[in-house]
């Protein structure tokens, strides 16, 4: 079977659907567990902070390690399909325990958070890893892992959206104004869902790309060091995935304590929400023009290449969030027009992110003979995990530096400036470190088409001989 496969249609959604099984999850953590823990669990914005913070602190070695497990594996089924089924229950039990809220004193939650997300991120590393290394495996179309991957983030804001729709329309309903049965109720529904989409990318997909690793862990680290592309992209993940969680992460905040909606049309159009409704409607909006900006990212790559779309990206979207700081509360059209606007910049970034770790991974053949599909692909995850973390930790913490009150039912202006902070500048100026680094990448349009010439050469040589 040639490597350089055409997908099919219902692969590439199927392929897709386990994406929207993770960001079912993903986005629900982003956006809504920061002010969870701070106004529903009881905890303090700085203790909140310092456990998001510790907790990834591990998350490197763990998708080191579960890349290098993924690309052990044997099975029938192939080294990265079986995660998918091995995973799917225990990943949606740990969506569901980091929003429940135990009946405990303070002590015993802080324990209880701090292992329910330790539970979390394992599983997550688990389903993720392998998914993502899946791609590299499916195809070794350059072209062809570009379509796929924009149909892979077509599927991933499709899982915000119903987490989003999710969270916002069920926690009051099923709550009944109990908030943390809301949550815990609500986390049911969507891991139920979470699952059954990880089983479809299980029965949908199939892996085409012979395994080259050895037995030797060493070579494959060393092979990893060496590649100084891989190092590039893990930097680049860490601080776009970092800018996004931030912006997401204040949204909760921005529009609940910041935002005025009353007597405008937005007021009227969101009371399907309760007081979150507004938030909701925001973020639904954002997710809309990420779901559009991966159709037209195979075109736009075409065009400028990766790596210039990349940096363009990251300008077009930087500047635009920015210039929310100037916002008044009651400029909720601009608000609206001014987020669209720039998440079309941050909605390419991950299309083009995982496209690249798929270039990584062929540079790594193309230099060593051998293919640690899931080591590399593990950048991805890290990049998720860490950058999602250290964005929950200088949202709360700057918050925190500005006195946030999560139980003050008025809050001062000294809170509101950091809330807006952490909605413009502070998103912005993090995520412009990553157009430096991009200068320095080294995989280019025309480096990669010799390196897809040369390895479709030796795949269809070793092939023959077998």
């Amino acid at each position: 079977m040639s490597t350089q496969t055409k997908l099919t249609v219902k692969e590439k959604i199927g392929y897709a659907l386990g994406d929207t099984a993770a960001n079912i999850a993903w986005r629900t953590i982003g956006p809504f567990l920061p002010i969870f823990y701070t106004d529903v669990f009881g905890l303090e914005a700085a203790v909140a902070a310092t456990l998001l913070f510790v907790i990834r602190l591990g998350d490197g070695v763990t998708d080191l390690i579960m890349g290098n497990i993924a690309d052990r594996t044997k099975s029938k089924y192939g080294k990265f399909r079986p995660w998918l089924l091995w995973t799917a229950l225990p990943f949606g039990v740990a969506l569901v325990l980091q929003f429940t809220t135990p009946d405990l004193g303070l002590t015993g939650k802080i324990i209880w958070a701090y292992g329910t997300s330790i539970f979390y991120t394992l599983t997550y590393t688990a389903n993720n890893v392998p998914y993502s290394a899946l791609m590299g495996v499916m195809t070794s179309d350059v072209k062809e892992r570009t379509e796929l991957s924009s149909y892979r983030f077509f599927g991933a804001y499709f899982g915000g959206v119903i987490a989003t729709i999710g969270v916002i329309a069920l926690v009051d309903y099923l709550g009944n104004g109990n908030e943390d049965l809301g949550y815990q109720y609500t986390m049911y529904v969507l891991a139920f869902i979470l699952a059954g989409f990880s089983l479809i990318t299980f029965y949908t997909t199939r892996e085409r790309i012979p395994a080259l690793v050895t037995n030797d862990i060493k070579e494959d680290y060393k092979d990893l060091i060496k590649n100084k592309a891989w190092f590039i992209l893990l930097f680049i993940g860490f601080v776009f995935v970092t800018y996004n969680v931030i912006k997401q992460s204040a949204t909760m905040y921005y529009f609940s304590h910041y935002v005025n909606d009353e007597g405008n049309l937005f007021g009227s159009l969101t009371a399907w929400g309760g007081k979150n409704g507004l938030a909701g409607l925001y973020l639904l909006s954002l997710l809309v023009i990420s779901m559009i900006s991966t159709i037209f990212a195979p075109a736009l790559t075409q065009k400028f290449g990766k790596v210039k779309l990349f940096i363009l990206s990251i300008l077009f979207s930087a500047i635009t969030a920015g210039a929310m700081y100037w916002l008044e509360p009651n400029q909720v059209g601009t608000i609206f027009i001014l987020g669209i606007i720039s998440e079309f910049g941050a909605g390419l970034m991950p299309v083009l992110f995982f496209a690249m770790l798929g270039d990584a991974a062929d540079y790594s053949e193309y230099k060593n003979g051998r293919r640690a599909t899931g080591l590399v692909f593990s950048a991805g995850t890290f990049a998720m995990k860490f950058g999602g973390g250290m964005a929950g930790f200088l949202t709360l913490m700057i918050l925190n530096w500005y006195n946030y009150d999560g139980e003050a039912a008025v809050k001062t202006s000294e809170m509101l400036e950091g809330i807006k902070l952490n909605m413009s500048i502070v998103p912005a100026v993090f995520v412009l470190v990553g157009v430096v680094a991009l200068w320095f990448y080294p995989l280019t349009s025309k480096k990669m088409k010799e390196i897809e010439a040369i390895l479709a050469e030796s795949r269809a040589v070793k092939n023959a001989i077998k």
